[in-house]
């Protein structure tokens, strides 16, 4: 189980890592207009949302089952961190973007996005290190 959510974890995070910091700051920089590369970027994130929750909820169901096998109570702070990050995907997905796509205060909204892209991010690094700190189990 160790090694599936090991697995899950990296495909998350790298997922999170490449779509964020190499593909959508690349559309901005080649396809012909800002508008294209953001009609492209949106349809990504929307996709990475659906990413984001299949394997949070993946690694909450690994936690729970690891927990059982070992006699133990999981941790927490994975636990914390997962749901957290799932949230902050919802929240992009459903509060900001819509606010980015009809273009009503793009700086706040694309601002409040990225920040919680960065926070998102961060949470599925912590919990790809806590599982490679605790491999066993």
């Amino acid at each position: 189980m160790a090694r599936v959510a090991a697995l899950v974890s990296a495909l998350w995070w790298g997922s999170l890592s490449t779509i964020g910091f190499l593909v959508v700051p690349l559309l901005f920089a080649y396809l012909p207009t800002r508008a294209i590369a953001g009609g492209m970027a949106a349809r990504l994130f929307a996709a990475q949302t659906w990413v984001s929750l299949a394997c949070g909820l993946a690694l909450l169901v690994i936690s729970r089952t690891k927990a059982a096998e070992a006699g133990a109570p999981p941790s927490y702070l994975a636990i914390g961190l997962i749901v957290f990050a799932m949230l902050l995907a919802l929240l992009a997905q459903f509060v900001v973007a819509p606010h980015i796509v009809a273009r009503d205060n793009l700086k706040l909204w694309h601002g409040v996005g990225s920040v919680m892209y960065l926070l998102q991010w961060a949470s599925v690094a912590v919990v790809l290190w806590l599982g490679a700190a605790h491999p066993a189990g």
